[in-house]
């Protein structure tokens, strides 16, 4: 796969915030721009055959989908996936310590 220059013109404000995103990732700018590109590239793929695939087979409906998924258990003081405030008063449930979907795709 071949690479092409791609040159723009962007607002000072946002090549600031670029600048912290990539720093706080410990990435050059180039590098963050690229993944970030390509990220929103493979959502916009999945969208679309997700959308086809609906498309092609219908929508589920209720009585057709999967059952709902079980409760996650408690996992204490671990900060993991099911730990509740209740557990972590620092951290509200939800917050890091959860994957993000589009997490790793580079």
């Amino acid at each position: 796969m071949g690479s092409t220059v791609l040159s723009l013109r962007i607002d000072g404000e946002l090549l600031d915030r670029l600048r912290q995103h990539a720093a706080r990732r410990q990435m050059t700018v180039q590098d963050y721009v690229v993944r970030t590109l390509v990220r929103d590239d493979f959502d916009e793929r999945f969208k679309t055959s997700v959308d086809e695939t609906e498309r092609f087979y219908g929508r589920p409906t209720a009585s057709e989908g999967p059952p709902p998924a079980a409760p996650l258990p408690r996992e204490e003081g671990t900060g993991a996936v099911g730990a509740g405030p209740a557990d972590r008063p620092d951290r509200p449930r939800g917050e890091p310590g959860q994957v993000r979907p589009s997490a790793g795709i580079a």
